[in-house]
């Protein structure tokens, strides 16, 4: 059972920059590979970013190539998720989300636990 908490969102305007952090319980974090996702409301949800269980390899939505990055700390436990150059339609819950025994992928179903999400708003 793997517990995923995140925090770092909040209020930005257009342009800025957010950290989003998510600390995992359990002892074989790094045996997951990690994503983040979002929705926004009335929205599906859509694929941000992943990483490797090492963190060899990373993956992005095309919304966020360039802007965004995907890192993780396997001795705190915690994938991050900077994101720069931020726009209003970056707006969005941001959950993170963990993948056991699968490579890197962008396909919500493979991840097997899930965060709560915290709220990102990019004003204009």
């Amino acid at each position: 059972q793997v517990q995923l908490v995140e925090s770092g969102g909040g209020l930005v305007q257009a342009g800025g920059s957010l950290r989003l952090s998510c600390t995992a319980s359990g002892r074989t974090f790094s045996s997951y590979a990690m994503g983040w996702f979002r929705q926004a409301p009335g929205k599906e949800r859509e694929f941000v970013a992943a990483i490797t269980w090492n963190g060899g390899n990373t993956l992005y939505g095309e919304p966020v190539k360039g802007r965004f990055t995907i890192s993780r700390d396997n001795d705190k436990n915690t994938v991050y998720l900077q994101m720069n150059s931020l726009k209003p339609e970056d707006t969005a819950v941001y959950s993170c989300a963990a993948a056991w025994a699968t490579g890197i992928t962008s396909d919500g179903y493979r991840y097997n636990y899930w965060g709560q999400g915290t709220q990102v708003t990019v004003s204009s």
